[in-house]
């Protein structure tokens, strides 16, 4: 289906218009579209009229009515607008309800079918309002949503936000709390290992000695240790800086800078005047009774860590606690070891016979007070030698060396041989002293006699060098040790002596090593025996006692008392 129109003046493109708009209509153009075509129409009809001339409109349905078309819609220009190269307008929309026309779109030229169709188009108009107040609020209501939604993501970030800075917080707390158990931890392996440097002397003064090296540089800058010896050095100013001497009276550790310290239990004082620049931590050396010095330290850096300041004063009891142990050992070794001195007694004169002692004090740990030696003559002319050592150490073992000593020489009035006195030593040790034991060697000798008489109860055995150099080691079955809780009898052994020979009597100090045991050590006594010369010995027996000990302590911790008897005998004089 094809219409054409003649376009010249206003009424033909109103009529024109109103046709369009009734041919869509009935061919299903939907109405907005409808509206937006007889529109487009009008506004271009408007130009042409301005131009001038005679228009063509053509409006032609391609299809069937009874299936969806197309409306094709074309203005033709004027044959002057053609000629001046106006181009044809044309607008294609669809069908998709086309009906059989009932009429062919033709208005009569009659004003009140024009002004039929003018309200028509009101109403096509009044349509398209509906339409777009329905978009306008359709946008209204996305435009809502979509703030709502802008809203609830602004919120949603915000919580973000507060979420991250929450987790930001908690990771730095956490970092902090690791920080802090970290330096708690590193605090306290300090404390344990510097205990234990401390801890592991019994030389007060090392102990001293050690303080700076474990301070310097991580705790302190420098170290200074006042110890008191006599009463009235606590009260002393000078040279040490006031606060050192505060702390020494009060008992409290005092701070002396020209800023507070903030330290925990520690008194804030004055800057000193030795130092006026240099703040102090000034921490008596506390005891039970009174305190032993102060120990002054300066900060590794402008001032101290507040927990760094609490390790100090622990490590410094700690300290204290160490120089105050040193102390009471070295009283009471020197007690221990003035008693057992002053029981060594100067050997006797036997003719054919000479003699040559050591005693040589532990000088490690309190292991002193329990090694002897003596040598007396008995009643019948006959000298008894003897070398032993009881168990325990310090004080109470030299009491009981003493009382040993002196009973030993009580029973050997009665001239009895060696093994009956060891016999008679072990009964009176174990009814003396249950819980304690000693070891001994006992050996005879008699100026007319060339024979030696020996026994032996527990105790390395003696060494003997022939005149030829040859050793023997006498380690015929001994005793048991004196003072076990066992019935025994000690047994005599005899040797025949021949002039030139050498017997050797040792505690297991001089043998003994931790690492080797005891019979590397005789041998190794054994081999050094060997290699002196009889005329050596006989000549100069104190010397050789001494070149003895030598190369057997160059490996010693001399952690234990070390006791050497020589005897060199000569023979009889006058023989």
């Amino acid at each position: 289906m094809m219409r054409t129109w003649q376009i010249t003046t206003v009424t033909d493109a109103a009529r024109a218009r109103i046709s369009l708009a009734r041919l869509a209509a009935a061919y299903g153009v939907p109405t907005v579209e409808r509206t937006r075509l007889a529109a487009a129409l009008s506004a271009h009809l408007r130009q042409c009229l301005t131009k001038g001339g005679t228009w063509r409109l053509t409006i032609d349905l391609a299809g069937s009515p009874a299936e969806e078309g197309l409306l094709h819609v074309v203005v033709t220009p004027s044959p002057e607008a053609c000629a001046a190269g106006e181009p044809l307008w044309e607008v294609t929309v669809p069908c998709p309800e086309a009906a059989e026309a009932a009429e062919d779109g033709t208005v009569a030229d009659d004003p009140a079918a024009l002004s039929e169709a003018l309200l028509g188009a009101d109403e096509d108009t009044a349509v398209v309002l509906d339409k777009l107040t329905e978009q306008e609020d359709l946008v209204l209501f996305h435009r809502e949503e979509l703030h709502q939604t802008n809203q609830g993501v602004l919120a949603l970030h915000a919580e973000l936000d507060a979420a991250g800075r929450a987790q930001r917080e908690a990771f730095a707390a956490e970092r902090t709390a690791r920080n802090e158990a970290e330096s708690a931890r590193r605090r306290l392996m300090f404390l344990a290992d510097a205990s234990a440097v401390l801890t592991a002397s019994l030389n007060h003064e090392e102990i001293v000695r050690r303080l700076p090296d474990l301070l310097v540089p991580e705790y302190a800058s420098s170290v200074d240790v006042w110890l008191f010896d006599h009463e009235e050095d606590r009260h002393r100013s000078a040279p040490h800086p006031a606060a050192a001497v505060v702390a020494a009276r009060t008992g409290r550790p005092q701070y002396a800078a020209d800023h507070p310290g903030n330290l925990p239990g520690v008194e804030d004082q004055p800057p000193s005047a030795l130092e006026p620049g240099r703040p102090l931590l000034c921490v008596p050396l506390p005891t039970r009774r009174a305190p032993l010095g102060v120990l002054t330290l300066s900060p590794p850096g402008a001032r101290w860590d507040p927990d760094d300041a609490v390790m100090l004063i622990e490590l410094t009891r700690r300290a204290s606690i160490a120089i105050d142990n040193a102390r009471r050992f070295e009283h009471n070794r020197d007690i221990a070891e003035t008693l057992q001195r002053a029981l060594l007694t100067d050997l006797p004169t036997t003719p054919g016979l000479s003699l040559a002692a050591r005693y040589l004090p532990a000088t490690h740990g309190l292991n002193i007070g329990g090694d002897w030696y003596d040598a007396f003559p008995q009643r019948d002319g006959g000298l008894i030698t003897v070398i032993g050592d009881v168990t325990g150490h310090g004080l109470h073992a030299a009491v009981m060396m003493s009382q040993l000593r002196t009973a030993l020489r009580a029973y050997a009035v009665d001239g009895d041989s060696p093994g009956r006195l060891l016999t008679r030593l072990h009964r009176f040790l174990h009814h003396l002293q249950p819980d304690l034991y000693a070891t001994a060697v006992i050996a005879r000798f008699h100026p007319d006699e060339p024979t030696l008489t020996w026994a032996a109860a527990g105790h390395p055995p003696p060494v003997l060098r022939l005149p030829d150099g040859t050793v023997r080691t006498l380690d015929a079955k001994p005793g048991a040790m004196l003072g076990i809780p066992l019935t025994q009898e000690i047994a005599d052994h005899t040797e025949r002596l021949e002039p030139g020979s050498t017997l050797a009597l040792y505690t297991d100090g001089l043998v003994e090593r931790r690492a080797q045991g005891i019979d590397p050590g005789i041998e190794r006594l054994a081999t050094a025996l060997g290699g002196f010369r009889s005329a050596e010995l006989g000549a100069d027996l104190e010397g050789s006692a001494d070149r003895l000990l030598h190369p057997l302590l160059s490996d010693s911790e001399r952690d234990d008392d070390v006791c050497l008897l020589l005897c060199h005998f000569q023979g009889r004089v006058g023989s």
